[in-house]
C-alpha cells in the first residue's frame, strides 16, 4: 500500500481530532471488506487509513430508554447472533444471515454497510423500517439524523469529512406478527442483492394490518421506505389479491423513481413476485 499511511487511534477522542485535522485525506476502515478492495483496484485516492475497528465506543448494542442502539462498529456476525435484535428488531436480525460469506460477516460492521453507500447494503432497508437514526460525532459535537439522508446517491457519501457514524438508534418493535428480509440475486450464496425488502407488520384479531413498514434496496441510488403501499395495505386485511395489487404499485413507482431502463422488463415482475412472497405468510385463510 505505497502512499498510504495507516493509524489506529487510542479511543474515539483521538480518531474525531485525527479527522478534524486530516479528514478529506483520510479513509475510515472499519471491517476493511470494501476498503482493501479500492486498496488493491487503485481506486482509493486517500493519503491516511484510520483504523477504528478497535474501539470500544462504537461496539454498544442496548437497549437505553426504550430506544434500541446499535454501535457503528458492530459486526454482521453480532447482528445476527443477538438476542436483543431477535426480539426487537428481527429485520435486521435475519439480514446478517444472508450477507455475504460467513468469514466477511466476522469483520464487516453496520457502519461500515452504511456509510459505503452501496445501493445494494444489506441493512439499510431494515434499519430504515425502525426510522433509525444516526448519531454523527467530530470534534465540534455530535448531532443525529435520519440513516437515509447519510448517502446523496449511489455510492455518495454526504457526511462532512470531520464526521463519523458513532451508533444508530432504532424505535424498538415487539410482538409483531410477521418480520422478513428477502432478496434477490444472481445466485444462493455470496448473493449481491439486485432486489432487496425488509417488512414488519402487526395485525388485529381479525387479520386487519394495525401497522406496516416496508423499505426497498438496490433497485434506486438510495434505498427508500415504500410509504405510498404502506397506506394501500394498512387496515386492509390482506388476500392473494391484494398483494399483487400492491406489488403492480410497488412496481410502478420504482420505475418512476428509477425511469424506464432496458433492465424494467425484469424488475417490474421481480418486484412485484417479491412483495407477494414476501408478505404472503400474512395471508390467513
Amino acid at each position: 500500500m505505497p502512499g498510504i499511511a495507516y493509524h489506529r487511534p487510542e479511543n474515539l477522542t483521538e480518531a474525531l481530532a485525527f479527522l478534524h485535522e486530516q479528514g478529506p485525506a483520510t479513509e475510515i476502515l472499519a471491517g476493511g471488506t470494501d476498503v482493501m478492495v479500492d486498496l488493491r483496484s487503485g481506486s482509493l485516492d486517500k493519503k491516511y487509513l484510520l483504523d477504528v475497528s478497535r474501539l470500544e465506543e462504537l461496539k454498544v448494542l442496548e437497549m437505553n430508554d426504550g430506544l434500541l442502539s446499535v454501535g457503528a462498529g458492530v459486526t454482521i456476525s453480532e447482528l445476527g447472533a443477538s438476542q436483543l435484535l431477535a426480539a426487537y428488531a428481527p429485520t435486521l436480525r435475519k439480514c446478517a444471515d444472508t450477507f455475504a460469506s460467513r468469514q466477511i460477516r466476522n469483520v464487516a460492521t453496520i457502519g461500515g454497510n452504511v456509510a459505503h453507500c452501496a445501493p445494494c447494503g444489506d441493512t439499510l432497508p431494515p434499519l430504515m423500517i425502525h426510522d433509525a437514526r444516526a448519531v454523527l460525532a467530530s470534534r465540534n459535537g455530535v448531532r443525529e439524523i435520519p440513516v437515509e439522508e447519510i448517502a446523496s446517491g449511489a455510492y455518495a457519501c454526504a457526511l462532512p469529512s470531520d464526521e463519523m457514524i458513532v451508533k444508530f438508534i432504532l424505535q424498538p418493535e415487539a410482538d409483531l406478527s410477521f418480520a422478513a428480509f428477502h432478496k434477490i440475486g444472481r445466485r444462493r450464496a455470496l448473493a449481491i442483492a439486485r432486489i432487496s425488502m425488509a417488512s414488519m407488520a402487526r395485525q388485529d384479531g381479525e387479520g386487519r394490518l394495525k401497522e406496516i413498514k416496508l423499505s426497498l434496496g438496490s433497485c434506486t441510488p438510495t434505498p427508500w421506505r415504500v410509504r405510498e403501499v404502506e397506506e394501500m395495505l394498512r387496515r386492509q386485511r390482506p388476500t392473494e389479491a391484494l398483494l399483487w395489487d400492491a406489488g403492480r404499485v410497488l412496481a410502478e413507482k420504482t420505475i418512476e423513481m428509477t425511469g424506464r431502463r432496458a433492465s424494467a422488463i425484469y424488475k417490474e415482475p421481480a418486484l412485484q413476485g417479491l412483495l407477494v412472497r414476501t408478505l404472503l405468510p400474512l395471508v390467513r385463510q
